[in-house]
């Protein structure tokens, strides 16, 4: 369910859960824009859109790059948020319910790939972490999910909103900075879960 980028956001949507959508026919208001891999990640397929006459060629180099990278060319365009943070949630999903254990910060990264994760996400306001992790546990649950995972958010801190950027449906190797600082084992978890065990969750 969480797979492709373009579905995922469509099922957060439904959720309730707040997702970044560009209108049909975008104008010079909407900039800036950005293009998006429906299938990747780490950047690839990925360009940022500052005059709308360059919006069709973007399209395409992200299309060529998608199809190179993942054999899918699907892309998607979103509006740019120029000074996003990226805060994801560390869920766990057990037969009983699905618990959040709370919000990493990752925003710092190197050619979109993650350098430094900080846990708890630094100077977010309680009300505003509660809420993204009440929409981590809605948008499992809602999937039907069953183990360990990761929803991931981007953080406007000039509007204080939040936007549902994917689902890693997995085990992140980020992981235990959440386990030093909420002291959960979340790999012996995982595998309780797997084995149909209680874990708590």
């Amino acid at each position: 369910a969480m797979g492709d980028k373009v579905r995922a956001k469509e099922i957060a949507e439904k959720a309730g859960v707040p997702v970044l959508s560009a209108p049909q026919s975008p104008t010079d208001a909407d900039l800036p824009l950005l293009v998006k891999a429906s299938a990747g990640g780490g950047g690839r397929g990925m360009r940022v859109v500052r005059t709308l006459d360059r919006l069709d060629a973007e399209i395409e180099a992200a299309r060529a790059e998608a199809a190179s990278a993942f054999g899918d060319g699907t892309v998607f365009v979103e509006p740019y948020v120029e000074a996003g943070r990226h805060v994801e949630v560390q869920v766990l999903a057990g037969v009983e319910r699905v618990t959040a254990f709370g919000t990493r910060d990752c925003s710092v990264q190197r050619r979109h790939q993650k350098v430094v994760e900080e846990a708890p996400a630094p100077g977010l306001p309680d009300a505003t972490e509660a809420a993204m992790c009440e929409a981590a546990e809605r948008l499992a649950s809602g999937i039907g999910y069953l183990g360990a995972g990761t929803v991931e958010f981007l953080y406007d801190p000039a509007t204080d909103r939040f936007f549902f950027l994917e689902m890693n449906t997995r085990l992140q190797v980020e992981h235990p900075v959440t386990e030093l600082v909420v002291g959960v084992d979340l790999v012996a978890a995982q595998i309780a879960v797997a084995e149909g065990r209680s874990v708590g969750a």
